[in-house]
């Protein structure tokens, strides 16, 4: 049987615009944080939720339960080079972020698991707990955030932002 070349277009074309529909339905955009230390990549793709009137920290980040820090799939780490995170050393590889929010300190996860829906966290799993270092934002922050600011060639910063809540940590090629 012979397909027409106008069917094959209208296929690829209706194709790629469930795939267009399907990202832009979503409510929180998704991103991507990225560096390049000692040549090699480091990115975290996450889901990006905003405050859209809520409470955030303490209610709908509630304290002393594990977040899936954004939205939506689970925020990812891959990773080409060994890490140093906090003091915590993270081998090359593909792992899952979490955070334990508090009052106090808020705790970075680091999980072996990938691949799953933000709200499916195994403990078991975990490759470390970090301690972020938590200070106020001089200003509300719509969106929910997370970026690298580079320190030198091997090092750089991993900033969470949200609300009035900014977490960070160092982060070291290794």
């Amino acid at each position: 049987m012979k397909i027409s070349s106008n069917l094959v277009l209208a296929l690829i074309f209706l194709g790629s615009s469930a795939l267009l529909c399907a990202q832009e339905s979503r409510i929180s955009p998704h991103l991507k944080a990225e560096v390049e230390l000692k040549g090699q990549s480091i990115a975290i793709n996450y889901g990006s939720p905003r405050i859209r009137g809520r409470q955030i920290m303490g209610k709908l980040v509630p304290y002393g339960q594990v977040w899936r820090t954004g939205a939506d799939e689970a925020t990812s780490l891959k990773t080409a080079v060994d890490l140093d995170i906090g003091g915590t050393k993270v081998s090359a590889g593909s792992y899952t972020i979490y955070t334990l929010p508090s009052e106090g300190t808020w705790k970075l996860i680091i999980n072996k698991q990938t691949g799953q829906w933000g709200t499916e966290y195994d403990e078991s799993q975990d490759l470390a707990r970090i301690d972020l270092t938590k200070t106020a934002l001089p200003n509300p922050l719509e969106e929910f955030t997370i970026k690298f600011q580079k320190t030198s060639p091997d090092a750089a910063t991993l900033v969470l932002e949200w609300e009035t809540t900014k977490l960070s940590v160092p982060v070291r090629a290794r």
